[in-house]
């Protein structure tokens, strides 16, 4: 039985309340269903009586009451009561509470190992009741039936349905979890989404606000223009530089830590960018432009470009840059390498320009673009005080291995445990049986050989001698009673004692009977 979940609030109370209401009655009625036999015990023809009636319904109470807490311990009162009454473990009073506590202790308990202790003591407690009354052991083989029968396969059923209930539980958790997990990917998706749009942005109005911070810087020297244009000009060239330092701050804010790369080829070409920032004064070389076939790579190689470019116009305006992109063995190698600013630029010297602050993500979120498309990034500073930046990239990008999703795994984890529950609750009560088999063998040889008499002490024995003599002769045990297809015992004995002829066959026996204490008659009965 599944218990009702509980959950927080008053609707949780609620549940809690009804679980617990659904519990008594389930236990009430359990303990209802097994009085039945034991007040059928009342009846004078079943040898009951109503003091026995009241200890058995108590009894009953008592197990039922403990079997939630300690779902083993009814299983094993019950049996002790029962190994009382019957050494065969079999009365009409107890058959269905051990079918019953059996079914609930492997339904409830969690570990096997309680269990597997009281099976394996059950039976060796039956062997020493059995030999300490002397009964004979076909009680306990009669034993070992009832337990197998009566308690362990009950107790399989019920470890069956907890693994499977176990497993569909599982199930419907790991699917509200995917549920939750889907909705929460949705989510990040759409931020980071958010975050990629703000970085694009950020870099191309970076790049162009450096051009336009150039452009007035130039305009700010020109001899032809007036101080008034060239202080506007100067105004300009500040106002650029400001707007490049805020517009870092702002979409910096909206950078995550490890976030991805856009994958997104840009309309621009590597060849475009650099003409572009040519017709705004920088002096730029291309070597062979031609484009990666891969968009990934593309897009990194034009992202290399254009903070190289953007660097280069910012920290050493006036140097001269040289782009230079090869093929080489199945990879593409972009390299920008700018100079020392010069003396007319009013931008950083060649030691700080040679520092790589970019107005975008950075040589950080450079690398980590780079390496997405299967690339790797690297910059230095030249031996002239410039400073280069340079990139290797695969002309196709590998294929990612798709991840399985945790939930998958979860959920064939479980499987698998399942699996290996029902593997062992079905492979050890086989084992188990299996020994029992081999032991019943045994003890069915050993019995049988017990029970021989050896054809060469048979022929020592006379008529006429006395039940001491003939004792020499004889094994220590005789067979129970006469076998069923053997003839008629003579007229006018006072006993008659069988023995084994042969190990494996129940006929032909010998017979010894006895009149006034003497044997009468010996025969080879067939």
């Amino acid at each position: 039985m599944r218990e009702p979940a509980a959950g927080p609030g008053p609707g949780g109370a609620g549940r809690r309340g009804s679980g617990r209401g659904f519990e008594r009655t389930f236990d009430v009625l359990l303990w209802l269903l097994l009085c039945v036999p034991v007040l059928l015990k009342s009846d004078p023809h079943d040898g009951g009586s109503w003091t026995a009636v009241a200890v058995g319904v108590v009894l009953l109470a008592v197990c039922v009451a403990l079997g939630r807490r300690w779902p083993v311990a009814p299983l094993a009162l019950t049996i002790t009561v029962s190994l009382a009454l019957a050494p065969e473990l079999f009365t009409p009073s107890s058959v269905l509470p051990l079918a019953a506590f059996g079914y609930l202790a492997g339904r409830r308990e969690a570990r096997t190992r309680t269990a597997l202790w009281l099976f394996a003591a059950v039976p060796v407690a039956g062997l020493v009741l059995v030999l300490a009354t002397g009964e004979a052991l076909v009680y306990w083989f009669a034993l070992l039936l009832s337990m197998a029968l009566a308690v362990v396969a009950p107790w399989l059923i019920g470890r069956y349905v907890r693994q499977y209930d176990r497993l569909v539980r599982s199930g419907w958790e790991l699917a509200d979890r995917m549920e939750r997990e889907q909705e929460a990917v949705a989510d990040r998706e759409r931020l980071r989404e958010r975050s990629r749009i703000a970085g694009d942005m950020h870099d191309s109005l970076g790049h162009d606000l450096a051009l336009l911070a150039l452009r007035a810087g130039a305009l700010e020297l020109d001899p032809a223009l007036g101080p008034d244009q060239q202080r506007a000009a100067g105004e300009l060239r500040r106002a650029a530089a400001d707007a490049t330092g805020r517009l870092r701050d702002i979409i910096g804010v909206l950078r995550e830590d490890g976030e991805e790369a856009p994958v997104a080829p840009p309309d621009e070409s590597v060849a475009e960018l650099v003409s572009r920032a040519r017709a705004s004064g920088m002096a730029v070389t291309l070597e062979d432009a031609a484009e990666p076939p891969s968009e990934m790579a593309a897009r990194a190689l034009h992202r290399v470009v254009q903070e190289g470019l953007t660097n280069a116009a910012k920290h050493a305006p006036g140097a001269p840059v040289a782009v230079v992109v090869t093929r080489e063995a199945g990879t593409v190698r972009v390299r920008v390498t700018s100079g020392p600013a010069g003396p007319a630029g009013e931008g950083p010297g060649p030691a700080e320009g040679a520092r790589p602050v970019s107005g975008g993500t950075g040589l950080v979120g450079l690398d980590e673009r780079v390496r997405l498309a299967g690339g790797s990034l690297r910059h230095r500073v030249t031996d002239g005080g410039g400073f280069e930046l340079s990139a290797v990239l695969p002309l196709r990008q590998p294929a990612p291995r798709p991840a399985a999703p945790r939930s998958a795994r979860e959920l064939d984890l479980a499987r698998r445990q399942v699996r290996q529950g029902l593997a062992r609750a079905i492979w050890i009560p086989l084992a188990l049986l299996a020994g029992l088999g081999l032991l019943m063998a045994g003890v069915a040889l050993y019995t049988q050989h017990q029970t021989y008499l050896e054809p060469e002490d048979y022929a020592l024995i006379r008529v006429g001698q006395s039940r001491a003599e003939v004792a020499e002769h004889l094994p220590d045990r005789r067979l129970d009673g006469r076998p069923q297809r053997a003839p008629a015992e003579p007229p006018g004995m006072d006993e008659c004692l069988y023995y084994r002829s042969t190990m494996l066959a129940a006929i032909p026996v010998y017979r010894l009977c006895y009149v006034d204490g003497r044997l009468a008659d010996r025969a080879a009965v067939p």
